[in-house]
């Protein structure tokens, strides 16, 4: 027994390609569904995304601005208000942040924000804190530690 004769699709959930050009009987022969002539019927006729009937483009006619900065650290934000469904005293990091659905899976940096109010002591591990969130932390009786 070989692995190609184990594996095989469930019936029904893959379709034979249409074949176009087979001769009139077919329904798409002939011209194989590219109706007469023009541009469209034509190898290479489509037209490049972007494209208004030879006008400028609108991504050409807006002009540039900024740029990325391939150095640049994006942070996911978390507010100090959304910490409420925590325990007092327990310690929050990024992988019970995550459990919870404060931030994304695929999160590398997070930055504590000071939206909201805290009144539990919670050890809260995170990138980088705004000094609003950390007083309001340390006030709860917390800590903010900086990973």
């Amino acid at each position: 027994m070989d692995l190609h004769e184990v594996l095989s699709p469930i019936p029904g959930s893959v379709k034979k390609p249409r074949r176009k050009g087979q001769g009139i009987g077919s329904g798409f022969g002939k011209t194989a569904g590219r109706g007469h002539k023009g541009q469209k019927a034509r190898s290479g006729g489509a037209k490049p995304p972007g494209f208004e009937g030879g006008q400028t483009k609108l991504i050409r006619r807006i002009p540039k601005r900024g740029f990325t900065n391939i150095f640049g650290i994006t942070y996911d934000i978390v507010n100090v208000g959304d910490m409420g469904v925590f325990d007092a005293g327990s310690e929050v990091g990024p992988e019970e942040l995550k459990e919870a659905g404060l931030i994304r899976r695929n999160s590398r940096y997070i930055k504590i924000l000071g939206e909201g109010e805290i009144d539990k002591a919670l050890t809260v591990r995170a990138h980088a804190f705004s000094s609003s969130a950390k007083q309001k932390i340390e006030a709860a009786g917390g800590k903010a530690e900086v990973i």
